[in-house]
Formats: structure tokens, C-alpha cells, sequence
């Protein structure tokens, strides 16, 4: 009878442990959204579907291709070690996208002005830096799912006129795909929860 009582309290407890990491999880990810600083990228299409999920859009950003002589602080051995970090300060320049103007390894030397935000990206292993002249950091945010039979309707019109992504930005550095624009228009908004 003490066995089957201990093992429906383990259960429960296991069963609220999982609850709680999952909520933490979304929690995290509204809180982004809500709070973090918007900036507006320029984007770039690649492709359009998923059998699993659904159609989606694969987005390049020029912040996708960070020019080497932007990383204030290359690693002694020029080689990216796997998953290295890399910090991007973003400002907005006069067409409205906010655009990349110093990046560093690892922590920025400062904090960002009140015009600035740093977007928190990460490099993978082997970019040889005295040979590069780019690096592609991946920010979590390179898609974007869309109801079904949407996707490559979407991608052929950014193919000939310009679409943005509104993204919420942490003040650690973390993003979050807020909204697709279509110039000024808001095409799809992802909800909170």
C-alpha cells in the first residue's frame, strides 16, 4: 500500500516538474515578445515548406552575413570554435531596418546606446577568419511558418518587392519573430501564447 502511494506522489511530482519546465519554456518566449526592443529586418527568402509543419518561409536577413571586418575582437587561432557566440549591434538606419555596426565574440565591451540593441547569434564551427570575409551567425529566427497554402505565395512576392520581419529583442540579446510585413503592411502577428 506505501509502494502504490509513493508512486502516484512521484508521478504527480514528475508530472508538475515537466508542467513547470514546459510553462517556463512559453513564459520565456511571451516575455520576449511582449517586453523585448522591436527592430524591423530587410528579408531574404530561401524556401518554402516543411512536410511536417506546414508551409514556411526559410529568412535570410542582411544581418545574416556579417562582414569580418565588423567582429571587433577575433579569436587568436582565426578559426570559430563550435557554436561561438556572437553579439550584433543593430541600429536603425534611414529606410526604417535596422542594420549591423560592430559585432563581437563571446560579450560586447559595452553596453548598447539608447539608439542601439544587440541581437545574441551563434557561428558554427571552422570559419577560417583570415580567409572569410563574412560570417553567417544563426539567430533563431530564419523561419517563419504560415497557414497552410500561404507559404510559396509568399515567397514569389518577395521576390519582386520588399517584405520586413518586426522582431522583439530581449535585453540579453535573444529574438523572437513578432510579425511578416509587407512593406507597412502586417501580414501574419505571432500571438503571445
Amino acid at each position: 500500500m506505501m509502494t502504490g502511494i509513493r508512486l502516484i506522489i512521484s508521478a504527480v511530482v514528475l508530472a508538475l516538474i515537466q508542467i513547470g519546465f514546459l510553462s517556463w519554456i512559453i513564459a520565456g518566449r511571451a516575455a520576449i515578445l511582449r517586453d523585448g526592443r522591436q527592430v524591423l529586418l530587410r528579408v531574404e527568402p530561401i524556401d518554402p515548406r516543411d512536410l511536417l509543419r506546414g508551409d514556411f518561409i526559410r529568412l535570410g536577413y542582411d544581418i545574416s552575413r556579417i562582414p569580418v571586418k565588423l567582429i571587433a575582437n577575433i579569436p587568436a587561432g582565426k578559426l570559430t570554435s563550435d557554436d561561438t557566440p556572437i553579439v550584433v549591434r543593430l541600429k536603425q538606419g534611414a529606410d526604417g531596418y535596422w542594420q549591423a555596426t560592430a559585432a563581437w565574440f563571446g560579450h560586447a565591451p559595452a553596453p548598447a546606446a539608447s539608439d542601439e540593441t544587440d541581437i545574441i547569434g551563434h557561428v558554427s564551427a571552422g570559419w577560417d577568419l583570415s580567409a572569410a570575409t563574412t560570417i553567417a551567425p544563426d539567430y533563431g529566427i530564419e523561419r517563419f511558418y504560415l497557414p497552410e497554402g500561404e507559404g510559396i505565395a509568399i515567397q514569389d512576392d518577395m521576390r519582386v518587392r520588399p517584405f520586413g520581419v518586426r522582431v522583439a529583442i530581449a535585453a540579453d540579446g535573444a529574438a523572437q519573430i513578432k510579425a511578416l510585413m509587407d512593406g507597412d503592411k502586417t501580414l501574419f502577428e505571432e500571438p503571445l501564447y
